[in-house]
């Protein structure tokens, strides 16, 4: 695995609550338990599997669900789920989250986003720069600074950067919410807008209103796209032309068609697509058809921490399971930078990295 650890890489696709570590599950469901609020035997078990079945997948989404209601905890994930993939030479990573609401602790959905910012702002393994440079930080009147870029040491550096996710359990005036929420912490490194949830839950219309508003702000946006079979939603979709989509797994032939001919670059999810028995294997998955159509691509975890994988690891599936080389996977990564969701400036900094990475890759 030195190969793939050691080569820089671009998280595109990272759900934040899916990406715990399962060490802090283990303990975060251990503290519920003695609480009462589980029962700590329901999870123990499910935890610390790598091989875990569908119906226990959804079982772990559950107790996450449970667990990041909770400002400290939201802010010691996101520091922990950084650290994870800066150590595994993540250099640009991605982070998309569903803001949350708990009225019981008072937490609002801005206050939700504002215990993930503190996370990253937390991070001291490594140097993250979170903010666009040439933002301007509107702080309230008579409240102290909050949040910076990075230190601008020569320390290790990653670029982190926010989605806000658009619920499909939600109302349009809920995806319009997160929208505004996401203009107003633009300067404090959120950059676009997912679409994500129950694929079999909601209608494409409703959150149409609030993704066209998002795009005219000048917001980036993302779609979870074709998880299930849905044709009609699924053309609606590319017609509407994201800068990327998500899965695209269950597409029929008239969609491929559309999908190349939009040169929409595509987030792929191996091990989640297995894991979630979206694709049934490997080998028909519709990674080998895009590559060899040369479709934008980018390979990525969608819930590192519940389909027990890593970045690394899913660098080394597509090779073994493709016959793709070392070269090959560096290209494939290396042409991401032109997919993410970070001004010019950030694209010239990060070819840099890899144009460096090039020259050692054959040592």
């Amino acid at each position: 695995m030195e190969k793939w650890v050691s080569m820089p890489k671009v998280e595109l696709h990272a759900h934040l609550n899916g990406s715990i570590r399962d060490s802090t599950l283990l303990e975060l469901a251990r503290d519920l338990g003695e609480k009462g609020v589980v029962v700590f035997s329901d999870f123990e078990h499910v935890i610390q599997k790598d091989d875990r079945s569908l119906t226990e997948v959804f079982k772990l989404f559950d107790l996450i669900h449970i667990v990041t209601t909770d400002h400290q905890i939201i802010t010691r994930i996101t520091k922990e789920v950084i650290e994870d993939f800066a150590a595994e030479n993540v250099v640009y990573l991605e982070l998309r989250t569903t803001p949350k609401k708990n009225d019981s602790i008072g937490m609002s959905k801005r206050s939700y986003l504002g215990a993930v910012l503190e996370g990253i702002k937390a991070v001291s393994t490594v140097d993250v720069d979170f903010r666009p440079h040439d933002a301007v930080v509107r702080i309230p009147k008579n409240s102290p600074p909050i949040y910076d870029t990075c230190n601008g040491s020569t320390r290790k550096k990653i670029y982190v950067r926010l989605l806000l996710s658009i619920d499909r359990r939600g109302t349009t005036e809920a995806a319009m919410e997160t929208v505004n929420l996401a203009l107003e912490m633009r300067d404090l490194g959120v950059v676009g807008i997912d679409l994500s949830g129950n694929p079999i839950v909601g209608d494409w219309s409703t959150y149409l209103p609030a993704l066209k508003f998002a795009r005219e702000q000048g917001l980036y946006i993302t779609l979870h796209c074709g998880e299930v079979p849905n044709p009609k939603e699924v053309r609606s979709m590319l017609d509407f032309l994201p800068q990327r989509i998500g899965h695209a797994c269950c597409f029929e032939e008239a969609e491929w068609e559309k999908l190349k001919s939009s040169s929409i670059p595509v987030e792929i999810c191996l091990t989640s697509n297995i894991r979630t028995n979206t694709i049934p294997s490997l080998d028909i998955h519709h990674f080998a058809d895009l590559y060899s159509a040369k479709h934008p691509l980018v390979l990525c975890t969608d819930d590192s921490g519940v389909f027990s994988t890593s970045l690394s690891n899913e660098y080394n599936l597509a090779a073994s399971a493709f016959g793709l080389g070392r070269r090959e996977i560096f290209q494939l990564t290396r042409n991401a930078v032109e997919f993410i969701f970070a001004g010019d400036g950030v694209k010239r900094e990060l070819k840099e990295i890899f144009s460096s990475a090039e020259q050692k890759l054959d040592q």
